[in-house]
C-alpha cells in the first residue's frame, strides 16, 4: 500500500512542503500526498497588513489549492481538523458549512501513515477584557478584508456627508512587525484615498496610535533596527506609545494599565501569538501553555514518531539555547525544506536530519516610505540595511516564496503581469 502523508495546514510552510513532496514522492508514486486546509485559497500571511490597508488586492495574489495540487502531484482536501485518533491513525475533519450555514461537506475522517501538522498560529489577546469583542485581528484573509471594508466605509460615509475635515482614529495594539507595517501602510492609504477624491478625511486627520507593552517597538529585533523605525513612524505622524499594556477595550476606546485612555473608531490587536486551541493536549500529545505541539529536533512530536509539526504551531528547541525557534516565516521555510528531505529519508529507512535554526536577519517594510532590516551571513556577519535597498530585499522574500510554489519561470511571468497591471488598476483597492 502506498505510504500516506497528510499535511494539515496550507500556510507558507505546509503548502511549500506539499509542493516539494508532490514534485518528488508524489510524482514518482512513492507516496500519496494530501494537503488539508479550511480554505480554498492561500495568501502569504506577511502580506495581510497590505490587504487590510487596501494596498494589495488579495484576489489577485491568492493561490488556489486545487490547481496547485493538480500541477504538483498532490491531493487537496477542504476541511478543518477537529480531532485526532493516534491508535487508528486518523484525523477528524469538522463539517464544512456554506455561507448560509448549510452543510457543504460532512464531518469525516482521513487516514494517514505520516501526519504533518502546520496549522500556524492565531493572535493572542491574553484574555484582555473586551479585546475579542471590540478588536479586529489579522490572522486570515477574511479578517484583513473585513478591516479594509470598515476603513473604506468610514471614508465613504464621510464622502457622502457635507462636513469637511472629518477624522478617523485607528489604534493598533502590538508594535511587532505586523503592527509597525500596518501603521505605515495605513498612513500611505490615507494619502491614496485622498488622491482618489475621498478627501473629506485628509491624511492629517487619520490618527494612528501604535501601542506596545514593552519598552520599544519591534521588541523581538535588535535595538539598532527598532530605533530608526520608531523615528520614521513619528515622522509619518504615528503616535507611538511604549510601556503601555492595554488592560481593557471598549467599543470606542482602549485603556492601559497606567491609566491612559486612547479613543479609537477602529481597533486592531496584533500582539502575541498562540497555536489554535484544538491542539491543546490533542489525543495526549505534549503541548505548551500557548497550545504549541512540543517537538524534537527531527520535528517529530515528543510522544509519537509518526506525527510531525512545524512552523508557528510547534515548539521546537534551539540547540545550545533554552529558547524555542522563533515563530517567523523564515523558520517555517527552513523547516519545510528539512522535512521534504526528512520524509523522503524516512520512507527509505534512513536516519532523519535534525533542525537547527539559522537567522538570516529581519526586514520590516514601512510601505513606500522606507524599509529597515539586517541581513546575516557567515561571510558578512550582520549588515544593516535601510531605504530602497532594504525595500528590494523585503520584496524578494515574497518572490522567493512564489518561486518555491510556482518555479522560476511562472514567478517571472507573475512579476511581469504585476508590472503591466500597475498602469491599468488603481493603486489602492477601492471596494
Amino acid at each position: 500500500m502506498t505510504h500516506r502523508i497528510v499535511i494539515v495546514g496550507g500556510g507558507a510552510g505546509g503548502l511549500e512542503l506539499a509542493t516539494r513532496l508532490g514534485k518528488t514522492l508524489g510524482k514518482k508514486g512513492s507516496a500519496s500526498i494530501t494537503l488539508v486546509d479550511a480554505n480554498l485559497t492561500h495568501i502569504w500571511k506577511p502580506l495581510l497588513h497590505e490587504v487590510a490597508a487596501g494596498s494589495l488586492n488579495s484576489s489577485e495574489d491568492e493561490l488556489n489549492y486545487v490547481a496547485q495540487a493538480k500541477w504538483n502531484h498532490f491531493q487537496f482536501q477542504l476541511g478543518r481538523m477537529s480531532g485526532l485518533d493516534r491508535e487508528t491513525k486518523q484525523i477528524q475533519l469538522a463539517a464544512t458549512l456554506d455561507e448560509d450555514g448549510r452543510e457543504l461537506l460532512p464531518a469525516r475522517t482521513l487516514g494517514y501513515d505520516t501526519l504533518v501538522i502546520a496549522v500556524g498560529s492565531n493572535t493572542n489577546d491574553f484574555g484582555t477584557l473586551g479585546a475579542a469583542q471590540h478588536c479586529l485581528f489579522l490572522d486570515t484573509r477574511k479578517q484583513a478584508e473585513r478591516f479594509h471594508q470598515q476603513l473604506l466605509n468610514h471614508y465613504l460615509r464621510a464622502h457622502a456627508g457635507d462636513q469637511a475635515n472629518e477624522q478617523i482614529s485607528v489604534a493598533i495594539v502590538g508594535a511587532g512587525a505586523t503592527g509597525v507595517e500596518l501603521a505605515a501602510e495605513l498612513h500611505h492609504a490615507a494619502h491614496e484615498l485622498a488622491a482618489y477624491g475621498l478627501d473629506r478625511i485628509q491624511p492629517k486627520d487619520m490618527h494612528i496610535t501604535l501601542i506596545e507593552a514593552g519598552p520599544r517597538v519591534l521588541p523581538a529585533l535588535p535595538e539598532r533596527i527598532s530605533v530608526p523605525v520608531h523615528k520614521t513612524l513619528e515622522k509619518l505622524g504615528v503616535t507611538v506609545m511604549t510601556n503601555a499594556a492595554v488592560s481593557e477595550v471598549t467599543a470606542d476606546e482602549l485603556r492601559t494599565s497606567n491609566g491612559d485612555v486612547i479613543q479609537a473608531s477602529l481597533k486592531v490587536w496584533a500582539a502575541g501569538i498562540r497555536a489554535p486551541g484544538f491542539l491543546k493536549d490533542i489525543d495526549g500529545l505534549e503541548t505548551n501553555r500557548i497550545n504549541q505541539l512540543v517537538v524534537r529536533p527531527t520535528l517529530q512530536t515528543t510522544l509519537d514518531d509518526n506525527i510531525f509539526a512545524f512552523g508557528d504551531c510547534a515548539a521546537c528547541p534551539q540547540p545550545g539555547s533554552d529558547r524555542n525557534v522563533p515563530p517567523r516565516a523564515q523558520a517555517a521555510h527552513q523547516q519545510a525544506s528539512l522535512l521534504a528531505k526528512g520524509l523522503k529519508a524516512r520512507l527509505e529507512g534512513k536516519p532523519l536530519p535534525t533542525y537547527a535554526y539559522r537567522d538570516y536577519g529581519s526586514l520590516v517594510s514601512l510601505s513606500r516610505f522606507s524599509a529597515v532590516g539586517n541581513l546575516m551571513g557567515n561571510l558578512t556577519g550582520s549588515v544593516m540595511l535601510e531605504g530602497w535597498l532594504a525595500r528590494m530585499f523585503y520584496v524578494s522574500l515574497y518572490r522567493m516564496h512564489q518561486m518555491a510554489l510556482y518555479g522560476t519561470f511562472r514567478t517571472l511571468m507573475l512579476m511581469l503581469g504585476s508590472r503591466i497591471g500597475r498602469g491599468t488598476e488603481p493603486r489602492l483597492k477601492l471596494h
